[in-house]
């Protein structure tokens, strides 16, 4: 017997690429625009519980961050310092899951910021590239900031983000060739992370002055949008790297606010969010200065 063709189900068609503009570099244009650069601040999810750093999230945009970096947890954070560390330890303590971060992207988003997720590859892989993609998308975020994630080695990332319209956070350093800039520039989507210095996160005492060159040999590879981080925590500092970059990152100077003088999280829940306030505060009041 003869299949009547026109009731035949179609076979199912792949998803079409988003045609969508960068939502972080539309972001840095308006600011731009404005004459400032951004401030963009890291906070780790599930530190030091999972309703305190939902809170402090939403104190840091209240206070002046335009975009949030929401870090995920990882046993093995080869990149961050030991305040950063000391976060990472104490979410995994308390049990959490990638899976919870999404909340944590759709609140940056409705308290009226960037959402950017920051993630070791290794999280992303086994939640599986294309699951995160749509589930970030859903909930509004913005893209990944991926630190071990070389260019390289990031096609299933590239399909995916493009498809759901993700921006790529790839980070580069003094050392990197002008080859691998010109590469990385062509690949990343919302800006390319410029660390100030080799090694770590932390606070320190002063920015290295490779930070600067950096940026500029960043432009001449293509990147549109650099922006600055590691090692800045300081309203001096900020201001400073304000001045040559398209946007600031700080880190360890937020979460140190929620650590006592042992490394061990603060018992005053609200003092720490409030030492949160002020540090934020007074670092956007810097970032704000800069291009003046």
């Amino acid at each position: 017997m003869m299949v009547n063709q026109s009731k035949q189900e179609s076979p199912a068609q792949p998803r079409g690429f988003s045609r969508a503009i960068s939502p972080v570099a539309t972001t840095l244009e308006t600011l731009r625009q404005e004459g400032r650069p951004a401030f963009i601040g890291y906070f780790p999810y599930g530190f030091p519980d999972v309703p305190t750093s939902l809170e402090a999230m939403r104190v840091m945009v209240q206070n002046g961050v335009d975009i949030v970096e929401i870090g995920l947890p990882y046993s093995d954070p080869v990149m961050d310092g030991p305040v950063i560390q000391a976060a990472s330890k104490c979410a995994i303590d308390n049990g959490v899951k990638v899976e919870g971060v999404f909340e944590a992207v759709q609140q940056v988003q409705e308290a009226g910021a960037k959402a950017l997720v920051m993630s070791y590859w290794n999280l992303i892989m086994h939640h599986g590239v294309a699951t995160f993609a749509q589930r970030m998308a859903e909930a509004g975020g913005a893209g990944l900031v991926t630190p071990d994630l070389i260019v390289d080695e990031s096609g299933e990332w590239i399909e995916q983000s493009d498809r759901y319209g993700l921006d790529r956070i790839y980070l580069v350093s003094p050392d990197s060739t002008d080859e691998r800039l010109q590469l990385t520039a062509r690949a990343a989507r919302g800006f390319v992370y410029a660390t100030s210095r080799m090694g770590v996160t932390g606070e320190r005492a002063s920015v290295s002055e490779s930070a600067e060159a950096l940026v500029a040999r960043v432009r001449q590879a293509g990147a549109p949008y650099v922006c600055v981080g590691i090692g800045v925590s300081t309203v001096r500092q900020a201001s400073q790297v304000g001045t040559y970059s398209d946007g600031v990152i700080v880190g360890s100077a937020l979460v140190h606010c929620f650590l006592d003088d042992q490394g061990r999280p603060r018992r005053d829940r609200r003092q720490a969010l409030d030492a949160l306030a002020s540090t934020c505060s007074d670092l956007h009041w810097g970032i704000s200065q800069s291009k003046k």
